[in-house]
């Protein structure tokens, strides 16, 4: 057992959250906290996408809805909006996607004032979101649940690809890619025994590999939702909450 436990890599440390990356920009509203633009650019840079996704939904063409997210994040991460924050309501996608509602319905009032390209680029958008748009499941939603969905599997590829930057930097990722069918719970065609023989481990050392990478997986999950709450203890709740929406 001991040779087995040691094929399967030890899982890395998950980091405790005592203060959130949320947190420390809330707190930059009140008082000049160091960290706080570094803070809010980490989380823009991740969550740009279900942003455009809100935006399409709201029935702007591709060119518009990439140069008004872009716009939105500009404005953003310069401060415009940080005085606004009700901190009652403290999750940073609550956050986002009030202010981009502002900022659309202001848009429309002013719309001569916003020239395409005119804002500074800040935000490293993909080179055409919109082929990721396309994509997309075809669902008579609101641009509320769309941007709620992309900003719950946005969370969760987040965590799978730090994943598997683990195992490849353990020198592991072929471990990562035969284990990963077995993360959500469905049946992959392969069974344990199977994917043993294809890693030359036994049974037993496949079912120990994939209890450790689901369990870092969960971890992993629950990090990059720590990042987007105003307090640790919100966590469970949004983990539920996540679970909703991608179960919907």
């Amino acid at each position: 057992m001991k040779e087995e436990l040691e094929c399967t890599g030890k899982p890395q440390p998950v980091a405790i959250f005592t203060t959130t990356h949320w947190s420390v920009v809330l707190n930059a509203v009140e008082t000049a906290r160091p960290g706080a633009d570094k803070a809010l650019g980490q989380l823009c840079e991740i969550y740009w996408y279900p942003l455009y996704v809100y935006v399409r939904r709201q029935g702007y063409n591709p060119d518009d809805a990439k140069d008004l997210t872009q716009e939105f994040f500009s404005r953003l991460l310069a401060g415009n909006y940080l005085r606004t924050i009700d901190r009652k309501k403290g999750k940073f996608r609550s956050f986002l996607l009030a202010a981009m509602e502002h900022f659309l319905a202001k848009h429309w009032r002013d719309s001569h004032r916003l020239k395409r390209g005119g804002g500074h680029s800040i935000i490293s958008l993909d080179q055409d979101p919109e082929s990721r748009y396309q994509i997309e499941p075809a669902q008579d939603a609101t641009p509320e649940c769309m941007f709620e969905r992309r900003w719950a599997f946005t969370l969760i590829e987040q965590a799978l690809r730090q994943l598997r930057e683990e195992f490849a930097g353990a020198k592991k990722l072929l471990l990562f890619e035969a284990l990963v069918p077995f993360l959500s719970g469905d049946r992959p065609d392969l069974t344990y025994a199977q994917v043993g023989k294809l890693l030359d481990l036994t049974e037993g050392a496949v079912k120990v590999a994939v209890h450790r990478l689901r369990a870092r997986y969960g971890e992993l999950v629950r990090a990059e939702i720590s990042r987007t709450v105003a307090s640790p203890d919100e966590v469970d709740a949004e983990l539920r909450y996540l679970l909703a929406v991608i179960s919907r």
